[in-house]
């Protein structure tokens, strides 16, 4: 008898109940941020610096931050980025939304995720990316402070020097700090790199997920769970999307924690003074990050929609 082609069944939008995706949703989206926080701020850091001049690499970092800074100087900023939570919701909603709206024109499975990924991401990164401007400023603290245009004292008040470099006493002084110094545009510095970063990063993180995802449920035997595939697909996705857009990753952080203007002039300087390679800082650190913030993702997300079935339709979507 011929064996029966195995296929993974997508969850789309229409099947779910709201409620229930939006309430399990937000716990999902805050364990995620938690658990991957460390290995982001260690990424800024390894990005913004000049060569090698602080950290040789991503457990050199890790090990150093532990040891100055304790394990709070690995959640510098945590605070202020769980206010992400906001653009999560949002890309889940648009990425949803969007593929819903082009499967009225389009059948294929690549097509859907490739325009829905990159929407997504533009809704995101609007909200997302004055949360980092912020975020960021306070992960280059401890040992990365030299690295930042701001230094935040504990207990003092923000001041401004005679250079005009500022000095921020308390985190919630930095919104009023940085719209002193560069207006409302201070807080998108960085917005265009962002979206040439995260736009292709989740345009082609959705195709491959699916694509992996669906090739593992072919040489795998027919009684291995959806789940288990979906989450060896995950990592394989992000490692496949980090690799390819990780050279504008390393200008957006620069442009972002350096107050720099230019794109194309950090990228020009970027080469100039490192070389090729210089696209490749933070890599490591970015795939250890994005592995198991993948395998979450995807785990999570994937049981959140099963969960979130539409009750007649519970029996129909397989684990």
């Amino acid at each position: 008898m011929e064996k029966k082609k195995r296929t993974i069944r997508i969850i789309e939008w229409e099947d779910l109940d709201k409620k229930k995706f939006y309430s399990l949703g937000i716990f999902m989206t805050m364990t995620t941020r938690a658990t991957v926080y460390p290995f982001t701020l260690i990424r800024t850091r390894l990005q913004v610096q000049k060569g090698k001049s602080l950290y040789t690499g991503t457990f050199d970092a890790f090990y150093k931050i532990l040891k100055a800074e304790g394990v709070q100087g690995l959640y510098r900023g945590f605070m202020v980025n769980t206010f992400t939570l906001i653009s999560g919701q949002a890309y889940v909603t648009t990425y949803e939304l969007v593929r819903k709206y082009v499967s009225q024109y389009s059948s294929n499975n690549t097509v859907k995720s490739l325009v829905a990924g990159g929407a997504a991401s533009l809704v995101a990164q609007t909200i997302t990316v004055p949360i980092d401007v912020v975020s960021q400023q306070l992960m280059m603290q401890g040992q990365g402070g030299h690295l930042s245009r701001f230094k935040v004292k504990p207990k003092a008040t923000a001041v401004a020097t005679s250079k005009g470099k500022l000095t921020f006493g308390q985190t919630r002084d930095i919104v009023v700090q940085i719209c002193a110094a560069d207006g409302f545009r201070g807080f998108y510095r960085g917005y265009v790199a962002s979206l040439l970063t995260y736009i292709p990063n989740s345009a082609v993180w959705w195709p491959f997920y699916h694509f992996y995802a669906e090739n593992l449920s072919k040489l795998a035997p027919s009684d291995c769970p959806h789940l288990l595939l979906q989450a060896i697909a995950g990592p394989m996705a992000a490692a496949t999307a980090s690799t390819i857009t990780n050279p504008m990753d390393v200008v957006r952080a620069r442009v972002q924690v350096e107050g720099r203007s230019s794109v194309i002039e950090t990228f020009k300087q970027l080469l100039k003074e490192e070389g090729p390679w210089g696209m490749t800082k933070g890599l490591s650190a970015r795939i250890i990050s994005s592995t198991p913030t993948a395998v979450v993702i995807v785990v999570g997300y994937e049981t959140l929609k099963r969960l979130s079935l539409r009750p007649e339709l519970v029996d129909s979507r397989h684990w």
